[in-house]
Formats: structure tokens, sequence, C-alpha cells
């Protein structure tokens, strides 16, 4: 199970915070899950309401009026046409504002629409009858919700707010092999319903085989990552790929993002704009704003590797009474970002459409501290460019 609470210090268990509940949830939850959502994001606007902050939130109305409020054929869902003709939206100046052409909104401005296209958005959800709530009826509503969460979780990640818990070093949990399910299982009925919303680089489970193997219990702490940067570890170009050297020489890095020094303690960025200060963290708290590259320079470093998709995912499942502790941050792992077997075409709306093949994009697993409970479940998967180290993120390694 995963570890710690959003970032604001709630950990409700109601179904707000029920992955498998949200995953179905039909008109009564999904209205109470958009609200809350949309309170939080407003929570954290309030507190950071510069341009990129504004466009962020933007985003959440946006998604909500192009895909629900606009959107004819919302009832059909994933079937839809995209490219059917929409409505008029409900303001006037929100595609250049998405575009950002001219003048940017306002935060009176912005807050406006967020309201209006959350009230189309609710009474369209309303007005769905008992006996048409589907899958299908629901998609977009589900999707919004998705992408809400995700918009307040970047807009906690400007803010640098808070810090994941700090923890006891525990030994590293070894899995025997076994041969299992990686992704999430299709559970739809014959008619193609049933199964909740699932994002796309999630589909589907399917059977692999994972060799006995050594992870780590918890992510690496600063404690271990400070070693790696004492001994050199930002000089030495053979600990490095050569994408990662030169990323290393073109930003000049001696520590990783948000770290303001590494001797004697741990100073760390805190907070946003006039109320940044400096933090120090506790060894024992996760390393994070770190990029795969640094992850992988400290695997070298230790003799260690990063773990594969397969033996993280049976890890959090299968580890948890072990002592596997996940959700603190999210976590790097080995391999490029890829579509499972059998995903499909990507449906419209999507938010994890795979990359082209060839890309070098990353994967993250997981959840971190500021996501919201219902995102945190084993089968989670995120795309980003290697160099990514805005998020809250870090890693865990495997023995070689």
């Amino acid at each position: 199970m995963p570890s710690g609470t959003d970032w604001s210090g709630s950990s409700r268990a109601t179904g707000l915070d029920d992955p498998q509940a949200i995953q179905h949830a039909g008109r009564e939850l999904l209205s109470l899950a958009l609200i809350d959502a949309r309170n939080g994001l407003l929570q954290r606007l309030a507190e950071d309401e510069s341009p990129p902050a504004l466009r962020l939130a933007l985003s959440a109305g946006c998604y909500a009026d192009r895909w629900i409020g606009r959107h004819l054929q919302r009832q059909r869902g994933e079937a839809c046409d995209p490219s059917a003709p929409r409505l008029a939206g409900v303001e006037p100046r929100a595609d250049a504002w998405a575009a950002g052409v001219g003048e940017p909104p306002t935060p009176e401005a912005l807050r406006g629409y967020l309201a209006e296209t959350l009230d189309i958005t609710l009474d369209l959800l309303a007005a769905i009858p008992a006996q048409a709530e589907n899958d299908a009826t629901l998609h977009f509503y589900r999707q919004a919700l998705l992408h809400e969460d995700r918009l307040g979780e970047a807009l906690a990640e400007r803010l640098h707010a808070g810090a994941p818990p700090a923890r006891v070093e525990r030994p590293p949990l070894w899995l025997p092999a076994q041969r299992g399910l990686l992704g999430s299982p299709d559970t739809r009925g014959p008619d193609g319903r049933g199964g909740g919303l699932v994002p796309h680089n999630q589909r589907w489970a399917h059977a692999v085989a994972v060799p006995e193997f050594e992870i780590d219990a918890q992510v690496v702490n600063w404690a271990r990552y400070v070693e790696f940067a004492e001994d050199g570890g930002y000089d030495r170009s053979e600990l490095w790929s050569a994408a990662g050297w030169a990323w290393v020489q073109a930003q000049g890095r001696r520590a990783p993002g948000q770290v303001e020094q590494f001797h004697g303690a741990v100073l760390v960025q805190r907070g946003h704009g006039a109320k940044t200060a400096l933090a120090r963290a506790s060894a024992a708290q996760p390393a994070m704003h770190l990029s795969r590259f640094e992850a992988e320079a400290w695997c070298r470093w230790a003799g260690r590797r990063l773990p594969t998709e397969p033996e993280w995912e049976r890890a959090a499942t299968a580890g948890a009474r072990h002592g596997f502790v996940w959700g603190d941050v999210f976590e790097w792992v080995a391999g490029n970002a890829r579509a499972w077997p059998g995903a499909g075409a990507v449906p419209p709306g999507c938010l994890d459409a795979p990359p082209p093949a060839g890309s070098t994009l990353g994967v993250l697993r997981g959840a971190s501290y500021a996501s919201r409970r219902r995102r945190a479940y084993p089968q989670a998967r995120r795309f980003a460019a290697p160099m990514q180290d805005t998020m809250f993120c870090g890693f865990r390694s495997c023995a070689l």
C-alpha cells in the first residue's frame, strides 16, 4: 500500500480517496470528486498566480469545456468522433488564452472561467439519467477529474509544497522468481462496458516472467545520495550515460534540482516567489527532484541498477507486507516509455498517449506525497523526459 497523505494533510478514508471507487465512479461520487479537485486546485492557485501557474489552472477549464461542455458526442465516450463540430465556448477568449495569443487571463477572469466550466460540467453530469450511467457516458467526466488531479499536483510541485516523510532504513527485499501480470486488468464485459476508467498507458494486464531479484525497501534517501555527490559523482563521466554526461555539462550540475547546499546539511528550496526559503532536509527523507540521468549515475556508482517495470510493480503489489514502501515520490524505472501489448488505439482526449517509436522518454511509477490518494495504485505510470527533475521524483535500486 502507498504511504503518506496528500500535501494538504488529508488522509480521509472515503470513496474520494479510493482508487477503485474513483475508477468506477458514478454521478454522485464524480460530482463530489470534481468539486474536491477544484477546491484543491484553487487553494494552490491562491498561493501562486504567476503566468505559468495560471496556464496550468486554465487547462482544467479548457479540458472540461472542450470534451464536456462543447462536445456534442460526449455521451459516446471513447467511441466519439473527436473532429465532430463543437458548440461555442462559454468564454470567447479561452482558445486564445490556451494558445498563448494576446493577453493572458487575469486571476479574476480565470477564476470566473473555472467556476463557469465547473458549473456546466456538474449540471451536465447530473442530467445523465440513472439508467444511462455507464463507462461511455461518464468517460469524459472521469478523464476531467484525472486531468484536474494532475494539475493540482503540478501546482504543488511549482510551490515546492511540503516534503516526503523521513523513514528508518530497512534492508532490501528479496523476491523469488514468478510469472505474473503487468498492467491493469481488463474487467469489461462482453459489451465492452464495466471496466471503469483505465488510462491508456496501463492497458492491459499481460503475463510476464520476473526472475528473482533484490530491491530496496524504500527509495534512496538524502544520506545515501550525498555520499555519491561527495565522492565526485558529478565529476566522473564514467558514471553517466553519454546523454546524461552531456546534460550535466550543459547544466553545470553539482547537485539535484532545488538543492542549494550539500555539505554539512542538505538545504532545499521550499515555497515559491516571495515566500521562497531554504529548509534543511532530513537525511532520512527521500532524495527528490532527481532526473533519471542522476538516478542511473547513482546506480552505477553504487554497483546497482534501476528496477524494471515488472520488478517495481510486483514489489509494490506483493512486497507491502514485507516492508516495501512507496508513494513518497514518483520513482524512475529502467526502460523507455511504451504502450503495453494490446493497448489498442489511443482514445480521444487521452492524457497518456505513448510516444512514437524510438522515443527516449522514461517511465515513472507510483505516486508522490503530493498525489491524491485516489491516484496511488501499483499500475499507475507516467512518461517523462530523462532530464525531468521538477516533479517530486526519486528512485530505488536493485542488485545487479
